[in-house]
């Protein structure tokens, strides 16, 4: 082609906006989703969870001790390892700091991203393995693992790269890597969450071959050695877990005495929920992750449902074998028999259900691909198209009360947010293609959590009294040895690892800081307890705290907020009370 011949084709190509059908999801897409991921680094880290595990992985980074986990100096016994050693292996890379937590989690949820469009090309085409793969990128508890990270979003890595590498290896049983690989994303997985590292894999890989009637898949002999891979990799964290606690059975942990490591963590804290042997009790039901995929999966959660009711119907229809239109039920049976297991505990956080979000998103571009290239149920293809502009819009409508109610922005994020509003519609009046509504809701999704991240949870975290305290103490050299925190009701451990140190802790009343020179981090009741015993302070830094993982009404509103956050202070002891207790 000439060069004057290919000026006219692009001449024409821009002439008619008709002939640029959105027909194919593009990389370029996932690479700004991935940038939004890493560009969550600049938000700081929540209390409870993530700052706890976040301020034990600097801590096993400070220590070198990799096989005992402690928090704040004592005996840690509840999640595995693997998060902890690959936030401290990070941080000693790239020092205490937010990004050096988060990074190992963004990229396994990259890598779980990347697995679900594998499994899904493998069973329906290059476009909806990338449907798939957008569908799970772009819902909004993906978006939140990157800003909270905790366990579950490592979880889901493995367990997707596990769910692939397995059901791959099945179709090519002479390939010894992916057998190999397999078993060890399995066993990180379990080093990572428990045994729901093995559990969700084996829902979907085992029923959806039961389903194909390919017993021998199900039953293969050299599962054995894939247990005895898996219990290779274990070896080092049970290791750790006997040395800790087995041989120590005196230790006083989670309210018992001698309490076995090992079977705290290959039992009671997974099984022991469902059993009752577990303390942990929150009066959940089965319909409590559902309730909150209502938010967390937004906003495919109105295409699974009736993709798992269509599914499960035809799958009846066909006494429970694959065929006749239905090409597999790895993702239905790995989510349905997912969601089952986490159902029973009594005790559940909406994040346990984000293992399965793979297999969700999976099944929904499994709907799509029957809606747009079999043109199989129409009416649900009209509901389709026309909810997604609505969903999309409603969260714009939310987006303009935080940016105008919650916390009243400038005109540069109100013009930021016009631009965003505008892409979104130019992306809904587009010319029809079959994909267009998955367009649609991604569109919605990601620009919208652009101001989430970057403008919300980034004010959000100002009222957290631990990352701004800590951050405080950091920038103008105040040891942690030189603090204590008095009468502080909020958990802290942000406050240590923004610190840099362990700050100590003094709750009883009359055992007060006695130490010129020393500061004092403390709440209203305290600061007028100390100036009441002739304390005199002086403040340094100051703010007002609230719970920020439990928002309320009376928070979220600008003008009333002052009611629902306390004040706090950082002060220096320029001279210690006369009157105090003994």
């Amino acid at each position: 082609m000439t060069r004057v011949a290919a000026l006219d084709k692009i001449a024409t190509i821009f002439a008619d906006n008709k002939t640029i059908p959105m027909r194919r999801i593009p990389l370029w897409l996932f690479a700004i989703i991935a940038l939004l991921y890493f560009s969550a680094a600049r938000v700081d880290i929540m209390d409870i969870d993530a700052s706890q595990y976040a301020e034990m992985s600097r801590e096993m980074a400070n220590s070198g001790s990799y096989l005992h986990l402690y928090d704040r100096g004592g005996d840690y016994l509840d999640k595995p390892p693997f998060l902890f050693w690959a936030g401290a292996t990070s941080i000693r890379l790239f020092g205490v700091n937010n990004f050096a937590y988060k990074l190992p989690s963004i990229l396994l949820g990259l890598l779980a991203i990347y697995a679900t469009y594998r499994i899904a090309r493998k069973y329906y085409n290059e476009q909806t393995g990338r449907i798939a793969a957008l569908i799970l990128a772009s819902c909004q508890g993906m978006f939140l693992m990157t800003n909270d990270v905790r366990c579950d979003l490592a979880l889901m890595g493995w367990v997707a790269l596990a769910t692939w590498l397995w059901d791959e290896w099945l179709d090519r049983r002479k390939n010894i890597v992916l057998f190999l690989g397999a078993a060890i994303c399995i066993a990180l997985g379990m080093m990572t969450k428990g045994p729901i590292g093995l559990l969700a894999p084996a829902f979907a890989v085992l029923s959806n071959r039961a389903l194909k009637r390919q017993w021998r898949a199900v039953f293969h002999p050299a599962y054995l050695l894939m247990a005895l891979v898996i219990g290779v990799c274990l070896i080092p964290m049970s290791i750790g877990l006997y040395q800790q606690f087995d041989l120590h059975r005196e230790k006083f942990l989670n309210g018992h005495y001698g309490q076995s490591g090992l079977r705290f963590f290959y039992w009671t804290q997974s099984f022991g929920r469902i059993t009752g042997e577990n303390d942990w009790n929150n009066g959940s039901d089965i319909s409590f992750q559902l309730v909150n995929m209502l938010w967390s999966f937004l906003p495919w959660i109105f295409l699974l449902l009736p993709a798992l009711f269509l599914h499960y119907r035809n799958l009846a229809r066909n006494r429970f074998q694959l065929g006749n239109n239905i090409r597999e039920s790895l993702s239905y049976s790995g989510f349905l028999l997912c969601y089952l297991a986490v159902g029973m505990s009594k005790y559940q956080l909406p994040h346990y259900i984000f293992v399965a979000f793979p297999f969700a998103a999976i099944a929904c571009a499994g709907l799509v691909f029957e809606l747009t290239e079999q043109q199989r149920y129409p009416k649900l293809s009209v509901f389709f198209k026309k909810s997604l502009p609505v969903i999309g819009t409603l969260l714009f409508v939310g987006l303009l009360l935080i940016l105008t109610v919650v916390f009243p922005a400038g005109w540069a994020w109100l013009a930021g947010c016009a631009l965003a509003l505008c892409i979104f519609f130019y992306v809904c009046l587009r010319p029809e293609t079959p994909v267009k509504p998955v367009w649609i809701g991604a569109a919605a999704m990601i620009l919208i959590n652009i101001f989430l991240t970057h403008y919300f949870y980034y004010h959000l975290m100002s009222y957290q009294i631990g990352n701004a305290a800590g951050r405080y103490m950091h920038a103008h050299g105040i040891g942690s040895g030189d603090v204590v925190a008095y009468r502080v009701h909020d958990p802290l451990p942000s406050l240590h690892f923004y610190a840099n140190g362990v700050v100590r802790r003094q709750e009883l009343k009359g055992y007060l800081p006695a130490d010129t020179g020393q500061y004092v981090l403390t709440e209203q009741e305290g600061f007028e307890e100390l100036k009441e015993r002739g304390y005199e302070l002086q403040t340094v830094f100051s703010g007002r705290l609230f719970k920020v993982s439990e928002l309320t009404p009376t928070f979220l509103g600008n003008g009333s907020r002052d009611k629902a956050t306390r004040p706090y202070y950082l002060c220096r002891i320029l001279h210690v009370g006369a009157r105090m207790s003994q």
